[in-house]
């Protein structure tokens, strides 16, 4: 049997190795209540009220979100529909359904698939990027945490050899200005993935708002119910 000594000696260096570990890698495995994830609830820098629209523009590029009215059962686990229309020159180069549930609880927001349609010429040419939790070995990430923090490491996508996205952040605490307004105290985001090598997208998120601007986008308009 340990001394006293010896157990307090044996938790620190637990302790120790929890915190390198967690300080160093990304989280993949999240415990959630299925019973709490679904459409309700409210993660202040991830709206997911139907009917909320971000418009984002960079050159001759335009990206628009809007939260759908619609839902989707997804590894038995209610979804929302979110539309994403990205278009060039007035073409629409790709059309995306992105899925999410919100945690009543903890107002986490976690990510459940998308359905992509790739456009040329106004016909759709591939489907590349689409992936479903619980298809195919895929599983649920976290998009955004309800109460985000500096130093947080966690996967957004888990659909091996078609999206891994992973998302660390970097500050929460920062201003940033685009044409739809100017905003403080965002929460700055570095994305990563393993599938591609040497890819890093920085992202910012206000309060109240969503994504204001990526590496190219920005974000020039938004509002709704």
């Amino acid at each position: 049997m340990m001394s006293k000594f010896q157990a307090i000696s044996f938790f620190l260096a637990c302790s120790g190795t929890l915190t390198s570990q967690s300080s160093s890698s990304f989280l993949t495995a999240f415990p959630t209540d299925k019973k709490t994830l679904g459409v309700k609830g409210s993660n202040a820098y991830f709206n997911l009220t139907p009917g909320y629209r971000l418009s984002y523009k960079h050159g001759d590029t335009i990206d628009t979100l809007t939260v759908l009215n619609e839902s989707k059962l997804i590894d038995g686990v209610e979804t929302r529909a979110v539309e994403d229309r990205e278009t060039k020159n007035g073409a629409l180069v790709e059309l995306t359904r992105d899925y999410y549930a919100i945690d009543s609880v903890t107002n986490d927001v976690y990510y459940f698939g998308e359905e992509v349609d790739i456009y040329k010429n106004g016909k759709v040419v591939s489907h590349e990027g689409t992936w479903l939790s619980g298809v195919k070995g895929a599983k649920f990430g976290l998009m955004m945490p309800g109460n985000p923090k500096q130093g947080q490491k966690f996967y957004q996508e888990q659909a091996p050899g078609v999206a891994m996205d992973r998302a660390e952040i970097v500050s929460v605490d920062e201003r940033v200005r685009t044409p739809a307004g100017a905003f403080d105290r965002c929460v700055h985001v570095l994305e990563t993935s393993p599938l591609e090598k040497g890819l890093k997208d920085h992202k910012w998120y206000a309060a109240g708002v969503g994504q204001v601007k990526d590496e190219k986008l920005e974000l020039v308009e938004y509002g709704g119910k």
